[in-house]
């Protein structure tokens, strides 16, 4: 196999003339196809590449300015050292060694886990970020591994692996042929029909097969933009999507409107899930989701009689201490009635990778946290853990951290106990774009290369598109020159710390060895690298549609290219179980469930009388983007919606200055009286109020908005996924001038 270089790469802007790039934004899982317009080494306008094959009609804001972080008067152009309280630039080579000798004496004191690192959202869209980032804590051994996951999304992982045999196996919306939609949790008119999966153009498709006589039922505690389209609309109580949904599926399995064949043919535990129905009084699940029975019951037959029809579950249920049972039953609705893997239903896309198998050889560290003794979920632990793994003495306490793009501190629960936390490490490493919120105790800030300065080919995505599909995303513009790809420097820690990378022994040799034959010819490709994973990936590709994909497929198919129809029937084969059976009812589900079921309602505690919420903004991106002005040009940042009615009550009038309040925090921001939640839930943006710093200028930090989420207490957690209540904490609110 040759060795890819940079010639290998599908052709590019040349950085002295203007010249269109086709690539595709790697923001999220979308992968809208986009079409730049460079000139001399400046993006000067990104829109929708309309000869994408794939996607393109979901583009949105947060690619249309993109290249505003690029430019960003405050990017980190190079190291920055933190001296007293100020930063000044330094080099590579003092930045690794400084870096290695402190984390290398911290191993050496207390253990590898004294290395922690925290990776966020746009790591996952790098196709060499995390696979050297592991292949770097793999040589050292740490299992102080902490992710964005634990924030919304291991609820997913958690039901895959217990009900399929892999955290990975995502079926995918076979969109265009159903006839019932009944979507919890997601707003898919706003978020595109993207999370875990995507379906190019899914709000669209879906309004078209509404036309033709479709239903679509959102389920959700807000009227959101999809509830104000759908032919019905669920104002669940929040947190209890779990109650709504068991008692649908009591009503199939009582009433005998299962899909027997699948049944006895896919599943087993049928028992077990019977049993655990027989013991549940519908009424009791109706007034614990505040959705009348007769509707409940009503929604259970329509769907079980729809020809074609899915549930579609997001982070809406996620967000919750009972998130992974509900996300359990929507799985568990959909294989009881014949859903997946048959038209109009769910089904597993293989794509060109074998993610499954890749995933099933990767080794897990089998690590529990000192201090909570929660194992890992997803090869990484809960955010709420963070603080007092920091703080608590003791061998094994993370003395360094390293956060590779992420801004934890506004992403997850408590921030200011987190805050607190990374201001006692004895090494804090940031490697980001800018410094933001979470970095603000920086010791090191190290420069990243943006997603247009850099080629990718995320393979390991390919089985969660709604159809085969290939692209290589090409680079648009050169970084700034002491910017490094996140891969580098991992790859560079673990030489200068002598741990062999991915525990591989001989490696590291044999990556100097490349370097040096790359400097010897004058040819960077020829570096050990992503390029060289790029290339194995293609030769190991599956075939589709009766062909393998081959580098060729990439290097002339710049807008990207269909690899063949959506197909049935690899559902089966795909199951990581050993019976190749579904887990109907996985034993710590059922478990949950029952616990749930003996708790009472929840309700709310004295002085906190409101449920906080959370809403989707087409235009944000998590704690990711919202300090971009051309995401917000009015420069408000977000607001506290509030029922008119509950408003009423407490003296508040729309546009005034409130407090928002709870066990472990509080906020002032701007009320806005809105009839679109339910009585009894506020609803407050996620991701906003993050500072972005000067470090090069020293200016004051710019920053819009509130960061809801010093609202929320770490813990409890949900025991399975171990995510905190980010969208049903207790909270209070008052006026400010009333105080």
């Amino acid at each position: 196999m040759t060795a890819p270089g940079a010639s290998d790469a599908p052709a590019r802007a040349d950085a002295t003339h203007t010249d269109t790039v086709f690539t595709f934004c790697r923001i999220c899982l979308a992968s809208c196809g986009v079409e730049v317009a460079v000139a001399d080494n400046r993006v000067r306008k990104i829109s929708a590449d309309k000869q994408h094959p794939h996607s393109w009609r979901d583009f949105c804001a947060k690619g249309r300015n993109a290249h505003q972080l690029v430019e960003h008067p405050r990017r980190i152009r190079t190291p920055m050292k933190r001296v007293g309280n100020r930063y000044v630039a330094a080099g590579w080579d003092e930045a690794i060694a400084d870096i290695a000798a402190r984390m290398t004496a911290l191993i050496a004191s207390d253990g590898p886990d004294a290395v922690g690192v925290y990776y966020g959202n746009p790591a996952g869209f790098s196709s060499s970020n995390l696979i050297f980032l592991n292949g770097w804590l793999d040589g050292i051994g740490t299992g102080s591994r902490y992710a964005v996951g634990s924030v919304d999304q291991n609820a997913l992982h958690v039901v895959a692996e217990a009900m399929y045999g892999s955290a990975l196996m995502v079926p995918v919306s076979d969109i265009d042929n159903c006839d019932y939609f009944l979507l919890v949790g997601t707003n898919p008119a706003v978020s595109a029909w993207n999370w875990v999966e995507t379906a190019p153009g899914g709000w669209r498709r879906a309004l078209d097969r509404q036309r033709d006589g479709a239903r679509i039922v959102v389920v959700d505690p807000v009227r959101t933009e999809s509830a104000d389209a759908a032919d019905t609309h669920l104002a669940v109580r929040p947190g209890q999507d779990w109650a709504l949904l068991l008692a649908m599926v009591k009503v199939i399995l009582d009433e005998r409107r299962e899909h027997r064949q699948d049944c006895m043919q896919r599943v087993t535990g049928m028992a077990a899930l019977r049993e655990l129905v027989d013991g549940v009084d519908v009424d009791d699940l109706a007034a614990r989701c505040d959705v009348p029975r007769a509707l409940i019951e009503q929604t259970a037959r329509e769907f079980a009689a729809a020809r074609g029809a899915m549930v579609v579950t997001r982070t809406g249920v996620s967000l919750h201490l009972a998130g992974t049972v509900g996300e359990w039953l929507g799985h568990v609705l959909n294989v009881i009635t014949g859903r997946m893997d048959r038209p109009g239903g769910r089904r597993f896309e293989p794509g060109y990778l074998d993610a499954l198998r890749l995933a099933g050889l990767a080794k897990t560290p089998d690590h529990r946290n000192r201090v909570s003794g929660r194992p890992m979920v997803a090869g990484a632990h809960t955010l709420s853990d963070l603080p007092a793994e920091i703080t608590t003495p003791g061998r094994g306490r993370i003395r360094a951290m390293v956060i590779d793009a992420g801004n934890p501190v506004v992403s997850g629960p408590n921030g200011a106990a987190l805050d607190d936390a990374l201001g006692q490490l004895d090494l804090l490493v940031a490697i980001d774009l800018v410094q933001r919120e979470s970095h603000r105790h920086a010791h090191w800030l190290l420069p990243a290369v943006h997603w247009l300065e850099r080629d990718d080919l995320l393979a390991l995505t390919s089985n969660m598109h709604d159809e085969p599909f290939v692209q290589y995303g090409a680079k648009v513009v050169d970084p700034p020159a002491d910017a490094r790809p996140e891969w580098r420097i991992f790859v560079d820690l673990a030489l200068a710390m002598k741990t062999p990378l991915f525990g591989a022994r001989g490696l590291n040799g044999f990556i100097r060895a490349t370097r040096a034959l790359a400097r010897r010819t004058g040819r960077p490709g020829l570096e050990f690298g992503p390029g060289w994973l790029d290339r194995i990936i293609v030769a190991a590709s599956r075939k589709v549609g009766g062909r393998r994909l081959r580098w060729r497929d990439l290097t002339e198919n710049p807008h990207g290219k269909v690899l063949g129809p959506r197909e049935f029937g690899h559902f089966r084969a795909a199951l990581r179980t050993e019976d190749k059976l579904i887990r109907i009812a996985p034993a710590e589900l059922v478990a949950r469930a029952r616990q749930l079921l003996a708790d009472p309602a929840p309700r709310p505690p004295a002085g906190f009388p409101f449920q906080l919420g959370n809403r989707r903004n087409r235009h944000s991106m998590n704690s990711y983007l919202n300090e971009l002005p051309g995401l917000h040009p009015g420069g408000r940042g977000n607001r506290v919606l509030i029922h008119p009615d509950d408003a009423a009550e407490l003296g508040i009038a729309d546009g005034d200055r409130v407090r928002v309040f709870s066990a472990v925090g509080e906020v002032e921001l701007d009320a806005e009286l809105s009839d679109r939640p339910r009585r009894g839930l506020l609803v407050m943006d996620h991701g906003w109020g993050s500072r972005v710093f000067d470090p090069r200028g020293g200016g004051a930090p710019q920053s819009f908005g509130v960061n809801r989420n010093l609202l929320i207490d770490g813990n409890p957690v949900d025991p399975l996924s171990q995510t905190p209540a980010l969208s049903s904490g207790y909270v209070g609110v008052r006026r400010c001038a009333a105080e």
